[in-house]
């Protein structure tokens, strides 16, 4: 029988991918494990796998295509023994990408009521139903929507698709005999759970242009990435309430150790140190001891509990074109600087490739975000959830300080710990800072 393949989910967040190329086509041969396709996800692209053997008998979505739905069929794979044309008599590509089939009215008969499909209407996405055992029924987008449209209730219709998933014939079917007709309070659910407002995150473009002459600007499309970032930050600042504590460190100490252990460091036969640390390793460092330090600041806020947690996975701000991604240095506190430091640039440099796997920079229990290096001495930072803090870090510079009851001059940093109150309250981030404090002003403490 042949083998749906359909759009991956992942990440656990997706919900769209858009399918950047084709790795095969349609004839190859591949087997378990082969790489048969590239995906561009918001903010990483990643390869899939085929997870049986067999011969691409389809190609459904072609390659290039944007805000394909996770699990949306996207090709077919034949065993073998088996032709194209067991594709048509098993249902498989009936359930073809959301986008092309809007353009297709479906043929229903005259007696029955009028099916109007418009391109938003069949591509809008509506939620998998339910069975009454809680279990998902599995059902195409556009047959959903043709369900919603006619009051049709999916739980009472039988699929024909592949693994038994209802698809746009059944719903035609339906349409002609009568038949899975929804009880009126169903019906009119679905209108009601279709039509809840999205998160907004700005005036729409109507009312921006029209405050401006049409020569003097240009459109450029928002990618997936600046949506994603739009959505998540404004949920974090409608969602969280912020608060903001600061404190100045000193970095002389901290940047004596850190030449002493670059110029320590063993070099291979070209010449090549095997790692050289930089200010952000070390504050990377600092925070992570400082939440071991003081575990009810490593939490997660829940409506139900408190989540705390039992390492420090520090995410590290990155910024890449079009946005920024944060990969997470997993169990910091138990890592040598100079493994921290080798990490950082490895996940630098295939963050601005794309190529980092999702598991590298979802999760995480904090955040780092260093604006140093760009000559800002402070700002505060925006808390990513799951994380309760995020540390903004800004740049060294020399000022004047008192020691001693003297005027002297030391580097010192400015940086703000940014809180969710609802689970770190002013005393706690006050204390975590103090720690971090600690370690940065006394630097020999983090190679304990």
């Amino acid at each position: 029988m042949p083998i749906n393949i359909t759009m991956p989910a992942l990440s656990p967040t997706m919900e769209e991918g858009n399918l950047a190329k084709w790795l095969v086509k349609e004839g190859d041969k591949v087997s378990a494990g082969d790489v048969i396709a590239e995906i561009e996800t918001d903010k990483a692209t990643m390869e899939v796998e085929a997870v049986d053997e067999g011969t691409v008998g389809k190609i459904v979505v072609q390659a290039g295509t944007e805000g394909v739905k996770v699990n949306e069929l996207i090709a077919v794979l034949l065993e073998d023994g088996e032709d194209a044309g067991a594709i048509e008599a098993s249902g498989g590509g009936s359930s073809a990408p959301a986008k092309p089939e809007a353009d297709k009215v479906p043929a229903v008969p005259a007696s029955s009521p009028a099916i109007e499909v418009g391109a938003k209407a069949a591509t809008d996405p509506l939620p998998a139903p339910k069975a009454a055992d809680g279990g998902r029924i599995f059902s195409s987008p556009l047959a959903r929507r043709l369900a919603q449209l006619n009051g049709l209730d999916l739980k009472a219709l039988k699929g024909t698709g592949p693994h038994g998933r209802i698809v746009k014939r059944d719903i035609e079917a339906a349409v002609a005999s009568g038949a899975g007709k929804a009880a009126p309070a169903a019906a009119a659910e679905a209108p009601k759970a279709a039509a809840a407002p999205a998160l907004a995150t700005g005036p729409s473009a109507d009312q921006v242009l029209k405050l401006f002459d049409k020569d003097s600007y240009e459109l450029v499309p928002h990618d997936g990435m600046r949506k994603t970032i739009a959505k998540r930050l404004t949920e974090s600042k409608q969602t969280i309430p912020h608060f903001y504590v600061s404190v100045d460190c000193e970095l002389d100490a901290l940047l004596a150790l850190r030449t002493q252990l670059n110029d320590a460091a063993a070099k291979d036969r070209d010449g090549k140190p095997a790692y050289k640390l930089s200010v952000n390793d070390m504050t990377i460092k600092a925070l992570a001891l400082a939440l071991r330090d003081v575990p009810d600041a490593n939490v997660s806020w829940t409506d139900e509990a408190m989540v705390k947690h039992k390492h420090a996975d520090v995410g590290v701000a990155v910024s890449i074109p079009g946005g920024l991604i944060t990969p997470i240095i997993r169990r910091a506190e138990e890592k040598p600087l100079s493994i921290i430091s080798n990490e950082m640039k490895d996940y630098g440099k295939r963050a601005k490739e794309r190529k980092l796997k999702p598991e590298e920079y979802q999760g995480g229990t904090t955040a780092v975000s260093n604006m140093g290096m760009m000559g800002v001495k402070n700002f505060s930072a925006v808390v990513n959830p799951p994380h309760a803090t995020i540390l903004a870090v800004g740049a060294g510079e020399k000022r004047p300080v008192v020691k001693d009851g003297e005027l002297a001059v030391a580097t010192v940093m400015s940086v703000t710990l940014s809180t969710d109150h609802r689970c770190v309250d002013g005393a706690l981030g006050a204390e975590l800072l103090a720690a971090f404090k600690g370690y940065i002003e006394n630097p020999m403490s983090m190679l304990v």
